[in-house]
């Protein structure tokens, strides 16, 4: 029961930290970001001292370290990727034109509406 009221407490923190973000409307652009900063915070320390907000920090950690595993595509390698694509597409539109116009000129000849 705790720990769910503890979760209650760092969710209101986030939305609390969010919304002193419009409600600072009028105050500088720094001030505001520390608002959402400390709800931020104020939200972690919180959801830390839960073990589902531990399992839950814990699993960002990990997709942290294996987002930076990953090899991404050479400038190169992206535009001969998207010019694949591009030329699939057109080739594809053209097919699917060739027999979208086939079958209506069945369909009409089955009808008897063919000239």
């Amino acid at each position: 029961m705790v720990n769910k009221i503890k979760l209650l407490l760092s969710a209101l923190l986030l939305i609390a930290g969010i919304a002193g973000f419009y409600l600072l409307a009028d105050k500088p652009t720094v001030v505001r970001i520390l608002a959402v900063l400390a709800g931020i915070g104020a939200s972690i320390a919180v959801l830390w001292t839960t073990p589902v907000g531990q399992q839950s920090l814990g699993f960002i950690g990990e997709a942290v370290v294996e987002s930076r595993k990953v090899v991404w595509p050479t400038r190169k390698e992206t535009i001969q990727t998207t010019l694949v694509v591009f030329v699939l597409v057109l080739v594809m539109a053209a097919f699917l034109a060739v027999v979208d116009i086939g079958f209506a000129f069945m369909v009409q000849w089955l009808m008897g509406r063919g000239a």
